[in-house]
């Protein structure tokens, strides 16, 4: 297996417009979402063999989310399904193309639910890397099942890759901010995007603070930066990488298929630390650029991630 994802798939209920804030939004429509499920979904587009560990309630919605998974090619073994809690549900706006609001309908949603015990060893096992996100730090169980599936993969020799990905709504920064802390000396990749990063170090600055986050234990540390592109810091040193310029529809879920492309881009070509060179960083992150700028293009998430083929058309398109 090249790349197992722990944590949330959720309904995202997408709006009906665009421009509105939560509170004027009239209408919304339910689309298969949640940040781990997503990056394992374009994992899979990009040419990854990929698998989900998580929980859904043992409702519509629940199968519904498996299904689809399945059908993307994801390896749905891992999934538990809880028959006392439901599948969680968050609620969208888009005040514009490039920010989001989210709410989330958790209480708790079936996701928190995860226990040591339900984890799927066998894929953990084999993985070649392992990621995951904070919403399964935020409470247990899901959080000791979260932090035993790192051990378990980093033992088995995977790359452990952890995207922050704050949501203001479920916890404090502060709390969010040791809980993170915490965490970050199991991993191998940190993504955070230029609030987290403020949030963790104090500095806005992508080069002070991922050198910071970086002594913490990571051997990569990756800003993304909307649409202004992305930023690493590896051992070696650290720069920004230029985005592609193209006309957005909406931002939701590219910073997870940034992740599916970096993650694909460093296993997909031997040992992942052989990569982390800033000449090859540059290409690697030009690479989940790429990603990340198709999502864009495309309302939803699922449906708006990139085959591997159209991430090459792109990238020479824009060498010519």
């Amino acid at each position: 297996m090249d790349i197992v994802c722990l944590g949330e798939v959720l309904i995202d209920m997408f709006p009906a417009e665009l421009g509105r804030s939560l509170e004027q939004v009239t209408a919304f429509r339910p689309k298969p979402g949640g940040a781990p499920a997503n990056v394992a979904v374009a994992a899979a587009r990009l040419g990854a063999k990929s698998a989900f560990i998580g929980k859904v309630g043992d409702d519509a919605f629940g199968h519904h989310l498996a299904g689809v998974l399945r059908q993307e090619g994801v390896e749905v073994g891992g999934m538990r399904y809880d028959p006392e809690a439901r599948t969680g549900m968050a609620f969208l706006a888009m005040p514009d193309e490039n920010s989001y609001e989210i709410l989330f309908y958790r209480n708790p949603g079936a996701d928190m639910r995860l226990r040591a015990d339900e984890l799927d060893q066998a894929s953990l096992g084999q993985a070649r890397a392992f990621h995951f996100g904070s919403l399964s730090l935020i409470q247990e169980p899901s959080r000791g099942a979260t932090l035993d599936a790192a051990r378990m993969a980093r033992e088995a020799g995977a790359l452990i890759s952890f995207d922050v990905n704050y949501r203001a709504d479920l916890w404090s920064r502060d709390e969010a901010r040791e809980r993170v802390l915490d965490t970050i000396p199991l991993v191998d990749l940190l993504k955070v995007n230029e609030v987290e990063l403020e949030i963790l170090t104090g500095s806005a600055d992508p080069d002070r603070g991922s050198r910071e986050l970086l002594a913490l234990g990571p051997e990569l540390c990756v800003v993304t930066l909307g649409p202004e592109g992305s930023f690493f810091q590896v051992a070696g040193g650290g720069e920004p990488v230029v985005p592609f310029r193209v006309k957005t529809v909406d931002a939701t879920g590219c910073g997870d298929a940034f992740v599916a492309g970096l993650i694909w881009q460093l296993i997909g070509r031997g040992d992942w630390r052989e990569q982390l060179l800033v000449d090859r960083m540059r290409e690697v992150l030009r690479y989940a650029n790429a990603v990340g700028a198709l999502t864009s293009m495309t309302l939803g998430v699922i449906p708006a991630l990139p085959t591997a083929e159209q991430v090459e058309a792109l990238l020479e398109r824009v060498e010519r």
